[in-house]
């Protein structure tokens, strides 16, 4: 339905609209590397990503395949609810959008193209690929198959019924973790909604969040792939501490930024660097695409650990270990930027902390951290705590939601 009313807009407004082949479904990230390689001016993709369907929007693509950014953005806005478009006379518009069918065939080349799939071949890998029912069904089986990978796919037929919560977590994975378990497969993967985002299952079943993942595939690609390139990773403000416990040792800068995707992504085209992630599994692959991509992350992913020879967990097993909790306390936003201020009264010149306060207020101790920050899609405080011990984690959580709640009582 959105789909079809955006379409009429743009036609209505003279442009001249190629919807993707098979009725407009194909990834984000198929779709943001087509408008970049195909020489498009703009693109326009409607999802709700992990969101509920209630969440759905409208995400724009500038010429360089990566979202517009917030000022521009902020202009298409006032334009639409001052009324400022000029529709063009009847005669003169174009009366029907095309059919753009390279998207989803040029994507998956492209992927396929980036990493050494003669060497990935000859490790017989074995994946499982939970596509969530949604449009990375269209692209990361036919990854898989190109890289001589047996391909076992989970819920990877593109149905409005939805099999999981679209979000990839430990806990909407856990069918994923234990049939690659009981198979003995090499790996899982978990996508999210739109395909821009890829969680890792390894062989024993275990769930690791993007900031694991990114760490081991940034060292990798600063070593093996861009030995050139600025030795520098930018990841959200949300990321575990062990990425600058993993990474700095190696000679590679971690550069925190603001939560979301289109941050780590203009940095990267402004400053360079090796590559970017959050720890919601969205990684960054610079020669391929400024944007998050998780079929191409599970291509790399499967690179690295044919070039290393070892297992999974074995490289998971590398990182420094904490354990995380992640909650939200629903409140309305000004509310919720209230208790971050607070709390920042509270902590900011305390000595023994590192306070990060890009993006809500990070607070760095000696065995733990805690990230809070307003949400930019939901009426509710984030709440994320990392801790040596899961004990420790879950204490200092719950410690944080009963003084926030009490802080917004006020």
């Amino acid at each position: 339905m959105i789909l079809h009313a955006v379409v009429a807009g743009l036609l209505s407004s003279g442009a001249r609209v190629h919807v993707v082949h098979g009725g407009g479904f194909a990834p984000t990230p198929a779709i943001q590397y087509a408008v970049k390689e195909l020489g498009y001016d703009l693109g326009v993709i409607v999802t709700a990503s992990h969101n509920p369907p209630q969440y759905n929007g409208i995400k724009v693509v500038g010429p360089l395949g990566i979202e517009i950014d917030r000022d521009t953005e902020k202009k298409i806005e006032e334009i639409y609810f001052e009324e400022r478009f000029r529709r063009v006379p009847w005669s003169r518009a174009v009366h029907e959008a095309s059919v753009e069918p390279r998207v989803v065939d040029l994507y998956v080349d492209a992927v396929v193209d980036r990493v050494d799939k003669n060497l990935i071949k000859s490790r017989g890998f074995r994946v499982l690929v939970d596509c969530a029912n949604n449009v990375s069904s269209l692209t990361t089986p036919a990854i898989l198959r190109k890289l001589g990978v047996k391909a076992y796919t989970l819920a990877c037929n593109p149905s409005p019924t939805p099999y999981r919560e679209p979000e990839p977590t430990p806990g909407s994975l856990a069918e994923a973790a234990s049939v690659v378990k009981a198979l003995g497969l090499d790996l899982g993967v978990g996508h999210d909604g739109d395909g821009d985002r890829a969680i890792a299952i390894d062989e024993k079943g275990e769930v690791w969040w993007g900031d694991r993942t990114g760490a081991l595939l940034t060292a990798y690609i600063a070593e093996e792939k861009l030995p050139d390139a600025p030795k520098r990773l930018y990841t959200a403000v949300s990321s575990s501490r062990l990425v600058t416990d993993y990474l700095e040792p190696r000679g590679i800068e971690v550069a925190w930024t603001p939560v979301g995707s289109i941050n780590i992504s203009y940095r990267l085209l402004q400053e360079g660097g090796v590559a970017g992630f959050e720890e919601n599994g969205g990684f960054i692959y610079p020669p391929h695409l400024l944007a998050r991509d998780g079929g191409m992350t599970l291509a790399l992913f499967l690179e690295m650990l044919a070039k290393k020879n070892v297992k999974a967990s074995e490289l998971f097993s590398e990182l420094p270990r904490y354990y995380a909790v992640k909650t939200k306390v629903p409140m309305p936003r000004e509310k919720a930027v209230e208790v971050v201020e607070a709390l920042k009264e509270e902590y900011m010149g305390k000595p023994g902390y590192r306070i990060v306060t890009v993006d809500g207020l990070r607070v760095d101790g000696e065995d733990f951290w805690f990230l809070v920050r307003p949400s930019g899609t939901e009426p509710v405080l984030r709440v994320m705590v990392e801790a040596r011990s899961p004990d420790r984690a879950k204490e200092l959580a719950e410690s944080l939601v009963e003084k926030a709640r009490r802080l917004a009582a006020r």
